[in-house]
């Protein structure tokens, strides 16, 4: 039974999806013709118009993908391509544990090739259409060999040693493995910015000027130290701006988008990331890594039970107790459980985003500086203002811009 059950969840999840996509689309066209007072005060009649097209867009576009992403799942699970795959691969090496770590990465990258004509069309016609995209197909092909690459020279031997650990400590290897694994995400934290990121994005220090004096002072009063505040080309493919900041410690680095700093005024900027500073502050961060750790520590729980089962793997064409297979599957399947928890992690999420609005208010003397950045970021990335409450309950881990002005409002 264990097949049907897992067809099930699957089928479960995409119905689930085309359902709030539809509950969405219909929630948006009820506003098309008249935008909602709240949203009517941060978008002009043309942007608004022009930003319903653009989720509309993009939600046909993502039927269209999730239920062919399903179909490729299910088809690749009944059709026994896997389970022939990875004797093929164990064949090269019967007595090693590099062929099960090449077996995930190679399933992985079969696996990613039917979705790749999805990707571009999103890329050059959808973004294309709304001004969004400024890539080229050479960049684009570029980076999906770039990112193929760091697949195998960082993924391989990570792989190779969580598999290698049934051999060397024995039952316990999962919680070795999960030891490995956060070891190797608290690491990337600091590394990422400093080895990763420069391969596909130039960084250079944000320029002497009242934008660098303005933040630098905003760091220093906040009790945010930061080893450097670093300019990212975002702008050489997509429209679309952000910020951020990864590392810890002296290690920290603030990190803006060109196209944020293009959008927006240096007091807006400080607001913006006054934002940031506000998840530092309080304590979002270490919340946010305990808790990551805590589900990745119960997924290699999960997996070395599904190992160690006598039905996991048959079910699905594979040698029971084998692990390489168990680690895909369950990468491959867990979303299905996965996406009905989704609301919760959504939940937190928006409660941190409301607590660091606060604080940028309160950093910058006022709401209205964040207020205006919020609002001019909407309407440059044409933000759906009017979602419905389910939908942005599954995917949105930010409140929309109208509940964040009325919590700021009320906070004041």
């Amino acid at each position: 039974m264990v097949f049907p059950v897992v067809v099930g969840l699957v089928v479960a999840k995409l119905l689930a999806e085309l359902g709030l996509a539809a509950l969405n689309r219909a929630e948006v066209r009820r506003h098309a013709m008249q935008a909602p007072a709240a949203v009517a005060a941060i978008m002009d009649a043309d942007t608004y118009r022009k930003a319903v097209d653009y989720t509309l867009a993009k939600n046909r576009f993502g039927v269209w993908s999730m239920i062919f992403d399903t179909g490729v799942l299910l088809l690749v699970l009944a059709s026994g391509v896997l389970p022939m795959m990875f004797g093929d691969v164990g064949a090269w090496s019967p007595m090693g544990t590099w062929d099960d770590a090449l077996f995930i990465l190679l399933a992985g990258v079969l696996l990613s090739i039917p979705g790749l004509p999805f990707e571009w069309w999103g890329q050059f016609h959808l973004e294309q259409r709304f001004g969004f995209n400024k890539s080229t197909p050479g960049l684009w092909v570029s980076d999906k060999f770039k990112g193929l690459a760091l697949m195998f020279v960082i993924g391989f031997p990570l792989l190779w040693a969580l598999l290698s650990l049934v051999g060397w400590v024995g039952d316990t290897w999962w919680l070795w493995g999960f030891g490995l694994m956060f070891t190797f995400q608290l690491l990337m934290m600091v590394l990422y910015p400093k080895l990763i990121m420069p391969l596909f994005n130039k960084l250079t220090p944000l320029p002497e000027g009242e934008l660098r004096t303005r933040l630098l002072a905003l760091a220093q009063r906040t009790g945010f130290k930061a080893a450097t505040i670093e300019v990212m080309d975002g702008s050489k493919r997509s429209g679309h701006s952000n910020a951020f900041f990864t590392g810890f410690g002296r290690f920290r680095r603030i990190v803006l988008f060109d196209t944020l700093i293009a959008q927006l005024t240096p007091e807006e900027l400080e607001a913006v990331l006054a934002h940031e500073v506000g998840h530092y502050r309080r304590g979002h961060i270490p919340k946010t890594i305990a808790l990551s750790a805590a589900i990745m520590l119960g997924a290699f729980a999960a997996i070395a039970w599904l190992a160690r089962s006598d039905w996991f793997n048959p079910a699905f064409g594979f040698p029971a107790h084998e692990l390489a297979p168990s680690f895909l599957l369950f990468g491959l399947l867990s979303g299905a459980v996965m996406f009905w928890f989704s609301p919760l992690g959504n939940l937190l999420s928006r409660k941190h985003e409301y607590e660091a609005d606060a604080f940028a208010r309160d950093a910058v003397g006022g709401a209205a500086p964040l207020v205006d950045a919020l609002r001019k970021l909407a309407q440059k990335n044409l933000t759906n203002l009017t979602p419905h409450r389910w939908f942005s309950g599954f995917y949105y881990s930010h409140p929309t811009l109208v509940e964040r002005e009325a919590a700021l409002a009320k906070t004041a």
